[in-house]
């Protein structure tokens, strides 16, 4: 009897020490990161028949296990992805939030300056140091869209590095749940008992991913994770991992782009919306949804700006008397060949209508037959056969040297490099055409009232050839005249009605009064006209102009809308990660309700398996003596 006492307080005394032992791990490990409360499973031994009944053998532990629940564990794992994903969008757009909205970086203030300056310039066209402020002001101007698009290309570069850490830190975190997962197993098919503390780090690894790129576990009947991400491609199964590659986009070699490359070697390209949660998802839907919008918005600006104030600039005449050129330098559209085509053609961009200009990308693809354009913003598509060459669509004219490879395909950016292309074509301030190219007048003789028009020239770029041609009217009654001029035809008996549009050369004029026979009226070149401004009011007018958006906004108005759109979408996802975050604690909180190590708790239970422990000693020591009592009988 003093054996079987003996073996129940040692019993006793085991289990007191095991729950001292698992009390203490809980406490040293109450800040470790990931770390769920043990907790010792005892249950009585198999009694012994005396014969009058049976009489317990004391206690044994049958394992130590974590407190753990797995759906609030995969709750904290989505919820940390969705929160990764949604506060790294939001860091990304703040910076492009904060250089629009600071007033002295943005673009409105040099844009106000330009157009200042010329409507100085129109005041006194030949005063040189008001054309010379133009230039200034036009150079201020191109510099701060340089500027502007610099600083968007840092932000650029700076999500290719954050997609490289992401993908070597995922990479990391698949071997290294990999390598759990065998010694789990290994753990376990040794001893039968689960190795919590290997079951919490795997746990961690986990939540830790899902802090790059959102992860779906599939736990098998072994014990170990599967672990999938984006469209069900498998990251680990069991002991065997894949792993993602950062690499140059096919049809941008500038910009990183994620691949995935199986346990065999095969790389397949990753869509950037397959890319979901996690710091890498945040990084790829920022790219695609605000910065490379940013910069084709910030690009058609530019572009807009440029070619209609060329075009109106280049129907003026400057002050040595000759028609004006390009104010402005300006970039041609990005046209990028997808590195995997296996045809020779070349495909050209250009602009043909800025007016028309969207801020979207452009896909085109051929198929042996066909060539199908595909406007990626929205995916509207438009399909033509090759004589339908060139095509424009959206102020973009696309031809193609020589038919592509079927399958062949290229990326057309219209206006992304438009902000960092623009530039200043002149220097010399007297080639700013400030003045008309025409000029309209009376002959001094004649007797009857009617007067002329300052004329204007009526069309697009380039100008007419004849355009500064002299051109006279000469009036064979009160109602009919004739016109003679290179380019006329020099028609006669012309029916005369007061305040009609007269056009001829690509300039349009009107008469307006009672004309005598006999009165002649002339258009030709604005000779010595230094004094005129019509072309630099015409050119301020572009300030206020709907010229963008095919015909609906300004310059001002489309940057307005852009800095709009980036402000609006920064306050969202302010809003959207701010209550990410609180989910995110929430269900923190409630898994560590659960699983946490709460040190009042443990404190108690110190105290308890102290008390135990000791008892346990006591019955021991009352079994020793008794087995001495037994001893002495027998002496």
């Amino acid at each position: 009897m003093a054996t079987s006492i003996l073996s129940i307080g040692q019993s006793a005394l085991a289990a007191a020490q095991a729950g001292l032992s698992t009390t203490g791990h809980n406490i040293a490990n109450a800040s470790t990161p990931g770390y769920s409360r043990q907790v010792v499973i005892q249950g009585a031994a198999q009694p012994q028949n005396f014969g009058f009944g049976f009489m317990g053998q004391g206690t044994q532990i049958s394992t130590v296990q974590r407190v753990y629940n797995e759906y609030l564990g995969v709750q904290v794992q989505s919820a940390q992805a969705s929160q990764s994903g949604l506060d790294t969008y939001y860091t990304q757009i703040k910076q492009i939030d904060n250089m629009l909205a600071d007033s002295t970086a943005g673009l409105s203030p040099s844009l106000q300056d330009f157009f200042s300056g010329i409507q100085a310039m129109a005041s006194n066209p030949s005063n040189v140091p008001a054309r010379q402020a133009v230039l200034s002001s036009a150079d201020a101007l191109a510099g701060r869209f340089q500027s502007l698009a610099g600083q968007l290309n840092e932000i650029s570069q700076g999500v290719n590095s954050q997609i490289q850490s992401s993908v070597s830190s995922i990479n990391s975190y698949a071997q290294q749940i990999a390598q759990l997962n065998d010694s789990i197993g290994k753990a376990q098919r040794a001893t039968g008992q689960p190795p919590n503390d290997l079951l919490d780090q795997r746990d961690q690894l986990v939540l830790d991913l899902n802090k790059e790129i959102k992860a779906t576990v599939v736990k098998q009947g072994d014990g170990s994770y599967n672990v999938f991400i984006g469209n069900g491609q498998s990251l680990v199964v069991g002991t065997t991992t894949s792993k993602l590659v950062s690499v140059a986009s096919a049809t941008d070699l500038s910009k990183i782009v994620v691949a995935y490359q199986s346990s065999s070697g095969s790389t397949i390209p990753l869509s950037e919306s397959s890319l979901v949660g996690g710091q890498l998802g945040g990084l790829a839907e920022f790219r695609s949804k605000t910065l490379e919008p940013a910069q084709n918005a910030l690009g058609r600006v530019a572009i807009g700006l440029a070619s209609t104030v060329n075009a109106q600039h280049s129907l003026g005449q400057d002050l040595n008397g000759n028609l004006g050129g390009a104010l402005f330098t300006l970039a041609s559209p990005v046209v990028n060949a997808n590195t995997g085509n296996t045809g020779s053609a070349v495909v050209t961009a250009s602009i043909s209508d800025a007016g028309a200009l969207t801020t979207s990308d452009y896909r085109l693809q051929y198929d042996g037959s066909n060539y199908t354009l595909t406007r990626l913003s929205d995916n509207t598509a438009t399909t033509f056969a090759p004589a339908a060459l060139p095509q424009t669509v959206d102020g973009v004219t696309i031809n193609v040297s020589t038919a592509p490879a079927a399958g062949d395909n290229f990326l057309i950016r219209p206006t992304a490099n438009g902000a960092s292309g623009i530039g200043v074509a002149i220097s010399d301030p007297a080639l700013l055409a400030a003045a008309a190219p025409i000029r309209a007048s009376a002959a001094s003789g004649n007797t009857g009232t009617g007067t002329i028009g300052a004329g204007s020239v009526n069309t697009p770029p380039p100008p007419n050839a004849n355009l500064q041609q002299p051109v006279t009217i000469t009036f064979t009654s009160a109602t009919t005249y004739n016109v003679t001029g290179t380019g006329t035809g020099n028609p006669t008996g012309l029916t005369y009605t007061p305040g009609a549009t007269i056009s001829y050369n690509g300039w349009s004029t009107s008469i307006s009064g009672t004309p005598a026979a006999g009165d002649s009226f002339t258009v030709a070149s604005n000779t010595g006209g230094v004094g005129d401004s019509r072309n630099a009011l015409l050119l301020g007018d572009l300030q206020t102009s709907n010229t963008l958006g095919n015909g609906t906004t300004s310059y001002q108005g489309a940057y307005s809308q852009f800095v709009s759109e980036i402000g609006n979408k920064t306050r969202e996802l302010e809003v959207t990660s701010t209550a990410a975050s609180n989910l995110l604690s929430q269900a923190t909180l409630s898994a560590q309700n659960e699983s946490g190590v709460n040190l009042d708790e443990e404190a108690a239970n110190l105290l308890r398996y102290q008390q135990a422990y000791q008892a346990a000693g006591k019955v021991m020591q009352i079994a020793s003596q008794l087995f001495d009592v037994l001893l002495s009988i027998g002496q």
